[in-house]
């Protein structure tokens, strides 16, 4: 049997995939993140909340947030490897997962849009061309503190109707005070961020808020996507939570540069069994 994993900084979702998986074959873990946490601490998070039975699993697929290089790959690859005892784990980017979770083994351009935003050129094995993210204060464009940014600016510059600015102060019990000290002062400023996105969505029926998601979009799709070599001839793909609930204004934004919309999912796990059980079924017909 294999286990897959889908990693971000806050949490991981692990899969066991094979002929005779009971019905607990989920999990979810605290997130992954090699650019942040040792061999050791990985170790001690799985000893902690692993809850799977791990006799059977001979093959690990991880896709996780900061699996980046080599370097960082192994140190995730080692507590895996100390913790399950097979030594055929594979460990790649969140992109990646993303890629073979949407397009499975035919080429596209494949997306996350989430708390953070990526993209990738993918050829049906690999990606091919990646436009920096550059995270959400010099892109992240698109994603969920992005989105978060952009409506706090709005509210605090007046930029909204009234009647927007006076909803969104009776329904958060905050003030411009505590806004600026959580995003100027606070970690984990792009999570802060992203939490607007609730409000976003509950009143995406203003105008206002509508224009304020599309134009977010339409930004993604100029200083990411429109990079990307035959990108008009190509679907374009998404998973994560940004892009699966405000997907009729995504649709919007790429109608206005001419893409072609492909599919929108919330999360990658389903798309990555689905992927990772055609390949193992290919690969026993051939051998």
């Amino acid at each position: 049997m294999i286990l897959i994993a889908d990693s971000g900084s806050t949490k991981t979702e692990w899969r066991v995939s094979g002929d005779h998986v009971g019905s607990e074959n989920t999990c979810i873990t605290k997130g992954i993140n090699p650019f942040h946490q040792t061999t050791e601490e990985i170790l001690m998070s799985l000893k902690e909340s692993f809850s799977l039975a791990v006799d059977e699993i001979n093959e690990i697929y991880f896709y996780g947030a900061g699996c980046a290089n080599q370097e960082k790959n192994n140190i995730v690859r080692s507590a895996l490897f100390s913790f399950f005892g097979t030594d055929k784990i594979y460990v790649d980017s969140d992109l990646a997962g993303a890629a073979r979770s949407l397009c499975g083994n035919s080429a596209g351009i494949a997306c996350i849009l989430g708390t953070g935003s990526n993209s990738c050129l993918y050829d049906g094995k690999n990606v091919i061309d990646n436009v920096s993210p550059l995270g959400y204060i010099l892109g992240d464009e698109g994603s969920g503190a992005y989105l978060g940014k952009q409506l706090i600016g709005d509210i605090l510059k007046k930029q909204l109707p009234d009647n927007l600015i006076d909803l969104f102060w009776q329904e958060h019990q905050t003030n411009r005070a505590e806004i600026l000290e959580h995003v100027y002062k606070k970690p984990m400023a792009n999570r802060y961020l992203a939490q607007y996105t609730k409000f976003l969505s509950k009143h995406i029926h203003q105008a206002a808020l509508d224009r304020l998601v599309t134009q977010s979009f339409s930004s993604f799709v100029q200083r990411n996507l429109l990079q990307y070599n035959n990108v008009l001839h190509l679907e374009v793909n998404f998973t994560g939570s940004v892009a699966y609930y405000f997907r009729p204004q995504l649709k919007k934004a790429l109608n206005q540069h001419n893409l072609t919309l492909g599919i929108v999912t919330q999360a990658p796990m389903s798309g990555l069994e689905k992927y990772h059980r055609l390949t193992k079924l290919h690969h026993d017909r051939h051998n």
